[in-house]
């Protein structure tokens, strides 16, 4: 019985012919790319941001209004929309009828749309600043518990700073999102970098 050996692989034709990418290159390729596009809009954002904070504030309530009126015709579509019981129905369309009335209170001014964005920040932080805060102070096997407690602590008393006083928090808000978007943005670039730089060091066929 003639016995078959496999071929060696064939050198380099003479025409010096790349050898196609592999799968894991392309995926790095592909990832610093995304991280580069990433980091490059943090950054421009952050600027302008920090750049024209009334303005930006003035943007964010105008886009809250609209996810707040979008939101309520949503809720509106389900509640008649849907064969769900009647206690459901009934809460989807108070919350989408209230929905849509605070989406057009934003758009009476832009004092409204930012005090009311100031509240709604406000009131989700201290929720859930004080539902970690007991969730952390019930468990005693949860990682970090200690820290867990005071993240809560601190997303409470700053829900509450915004809603005492939601408009000069707000604006003071503003400046710290244009500072954590720039530095969300620098280290998204050195990340891109890095990935290159050892997606070039990968070989042509892996």
């Amino acid at each position: 019985m003639t016995q078959t050996h496999a071929r060696p692989p064939e050198p380099p034709g003479p025409h010096g012919r790349d050898v196609p990418a592999g799968p894991l290159r392309a995926l790095a390729d592909v990832a610093w790319q995304v991280l580069l596009t990433a980091a490059l809009a943090s950054l421009a954002l952050g600027v302008i941001v920090l750049a024209w904070p009334d303005a930006s504030l003035r943007v964010a309530g105008v886009l809250f209004g609209l996810y707040l009126l979008l939101s309520g015709v949503t809720q509106l579509v389900a509640a008649f929309g849907t064969h769900a019981a009647t206690a459901p129905r009934v809460m989807a369309f108070i919350s989408g009828a209230l929905s849509i009335l605070l989406g057009l209170f934003c758009f009476r001014g832009a004092m409204q749309s930012t005090l009311l964005l100031a509240l709604w920040i406000g009131i989700g932080w201290l929720f859930r600043g004080i539902m970690q805060t007991v969730a952390a102070a019930s468990d005693e096997a949860m990682p970090a518990r200690g820290w867990q407690v005071f993240l809560g602590v601190v997303s409470a008393l700053a829900g509450v700073v915004l809603i005492v006083s939601p408009l000069e928090s707000a604006k003071v808000l503003t400046v710290l999102v244009g500072v954590w978007l720039l530095v969300m943005g620098a280290v998204e670039l050195v990340t891109a970098l890095r990935v290159r730089a050892r997606a070039r060091a990968l070989p042509p066929g892996a």
